[in-house]
């Protein structure tokens, strides 16, 4: 997979991938560095792998900086854009790319924190920093984002009605972001092939993966899917502020 991004379009940008150790979050930052925007990678506990890829970026031209913070940990949150300010001045694109919720040993309504509470927390923390043309994108599935009308597995219902609470909760900001001249944006996408997540449902639904490759007729793999959210920072935001990736069919059908 080629980046998407024209190289120089995103000098002199500033951006944060949320949950860019790994996986679709690591991909996005990736293009969007290769692009030319410095960039903040964070990461809850995986130290080693953010800085491995600090280093990649560096190494490559590219201006990086890793910062650990637990999204649902509200100081911490404060503590990671005081150094955005800090090191970089200000921020022009934010992915709101981390989620989570099929963990084990977590809190209860764990889900609800991290997909929801956090992601309200980290765009209000954030918006101080954002200048009028920034642009704010929350990546989010298919499965989350139609489970008021179409019913998901029922292993990743709770993650589903989180992220939906999460997004409903950003889209009502809307007419506060949009009234400090920032533009916001949600990727929605299907089951992703090589993600922590689907690993987790095949684990706990053997089968569920093939299953839903076979009614989409194609899934994108991890580098796919980031190329498409960070399309999103760029490219125009459609009237519903949702750029769909891949066929919704069956869930509009």
């Amino acid at each position: 997979m080629t980046n998407p991004l024209t190289p120089g379009s995103l000098s002199g940008k500033r951006a944060l991938i949320t949950g860019s150790s790994r996986g679709i979050g690591a991909q996005t930052a990736t293009y969007v560095a290769e692009a030319g925007a410095s960039v903040v990678i964070n990461y809850r506990s995986k130290a080693p792998r953010a800085e491995k890829l600090v280093a990649s970026l560096t190494e490559a031209g590219a201006q990086a900086i890793a910062v650990g913070a637990d999204l649902t940990d509200a100081g911490s949150v404060t503590a990671m854009f005081d150094r955005v300010r800090e090191e970089f001045g200000g921020l022009d694109l934010l992915f709101l790319n981390a989620s989570g919720g099929m963990e084990q040993g977590m809190a209860e309504d764990y889900a609800m924190q991290l997909n929801r509470d956090a992601q309200v927390n980290a765009l209000e923390t954030a918006l101080p920093l954002m200048a009028p043309g920034s642009r704010v994108v929350f990546v989010t599935s298919h499965q989350a984002h139609f489970i008021n009308t179409v019913e998901t597995m029922p292993e990743y219902e709770p993650v589903a009605r989180s992220k939906r609470a999460g997004e409903d909760a950003l889209r009502a900001l809307i007419p506060t972001i949009e009234a400090a001249g920032v533009e916001f944006v949600v990727v929605s996408g299907d089951m992703i092939e090589g993600t922590i997540t689907a690993t987790l449902l095949e684990r706990s639904n053997p089968g569920a993966l093939a299953t839903r490759k076979e009614a989409a007729g194609k899934l994108y793999d991890v580098a796919e899917f980031a190329a498409e959210v960070a399309l999103a920072a760029v490219e125009p935001i459609p009237a519903d502020h949702t750029r769909y990736v891949g066929d919704i069919s069956s869930f509009t059908g």
